[in-house]
């Protein structure tokens, strides 16, 4: 038997996030955006065991759904523990009237594919990591079209509700199966502008006279201080094909090289072709992503 409790104190939350950040190196986060993700979920828990942990929550975008994060240790594996916090997950799901999971695993980690698998999960979405190595790049001059000028946030911060708008244009166009929805402006701005790891100096936008036609921001966390992550790039659907996303990326490569990180990352749904091309033009490589597995509750609580 597998002592599972909530996470009571703040030490608890440090442990189970040192736990995540020991499986998701690549996706290491502080305290900081921990507390800001949870600030958007209607409703979360999170689980705490011997070499485990397990993140549970109902988030407003994703309506009938749960989202669930289990990580165990290597050498906690094969022993019960991730059967365990799948069937405490679910008791939680289910006293919420909510009947199917959402879980993200390492694309590379066969074992958790084949366990998720097994138990009636299935893949709806497969997120490609691509990674920048800086110290081998000469930045390109970004060279927007003629009548566009890149500008950052943090100089054009009345531009805001032009961000809104692309965003609102781009969101819905990004290839999957999980059918988002965008916040409300204000919920919008503080949970995607406003974060711990957002700057509007690492925001950039792509302006014809007054109106944001594209954007392009930076995910940052001290977790990983070498390394800048590529959150959103947007441009409105009228603008497409013109280079804009282009000139975007190199302007935040330029920008990232002079700041002396070391690497940028990315991840896009595999089925996004036009971005991972464009990625690849600039000098992106790939490196094992994540998986959305979709699956039932079990009863076995």
């Amino acid at each position: 038997m597998h002592e599972i409790r909530p996470c009571a104190d703040d030490d608890d939350k440090a442990a189970s996030l040192a736990i995540y950040n020991a499986i998701w190196p690549l996706d290491a986060i502080t305290m900081d955006e921990v507390r800001s993700f949870e600030s958007r979920a209607s409703d979360y828990a999170d689980f705490l065991a011997l070499g485990g942990s397990a993140w549970v929550g109902l988030l407003p975008w994703r309506p009938g759904f749960g989202e669930a994060l289990v990580t165990v240790l290597p050498e906690y594996r094969r022993q019960g523990l991730g059967t365990a916090f799948y069937a405490r997950i679910s008791s939680w799901l289910t006293e919420r009237k909510i009947r199917e999971i959402d879980a993200t695993v390492p694309e590379d980690d066969e074992e958790s594919i084949a366990f998720a698998v097994k138990r009636g999960f299935r893949e709806v979405e497969r997120n490609g990591r691509m990674i920048l190595d800086l110290g081998a790049i000469d930045p390109e001059p970004p060279a927007p079209p003629e009548g566009v000028e890149i500008v950052t946030w943090a100089e054009r911060p009345d531009l805001v509700r032009g961000i809104y708008e692309v965003a609102c244009e781009a969101y819905p166009d990004i290839p999957g199966d999980r059918d988002e929805t965008v916040e409300p402006f204000e919920d919008w701005l503080q949970h995607e502008m406003k974060g711990p790891g957002d700057r509007a100096d690492a925001t950039f936008l792509a302006v014809a006279g007054d109106e944001v036609v594209g954007y392009a921001k930076f995910s940052l966390t001290a977790a990983q201080p070498e390394t800048a992550h590529h959150d959103m790039t947007g441009v409105k659907r009228a603008w497409r094909g013109r280079g804009i996303a282009g000139a975007l990326k190199r302007e935040q490569i330029s920008w990232a090289k002079e700041r002396g990180y070391k690497q940028l990352a990315t991840q896009n749904e595999v089925r996004n072709e036009p971005i991972r091309r464009l990625n690849h033009r600039l000098g992106y490589r790939e490196a094992p992503g994540r998986i959305l597995l979709r699956g039932p509750v079990t009863d076995d609580a």
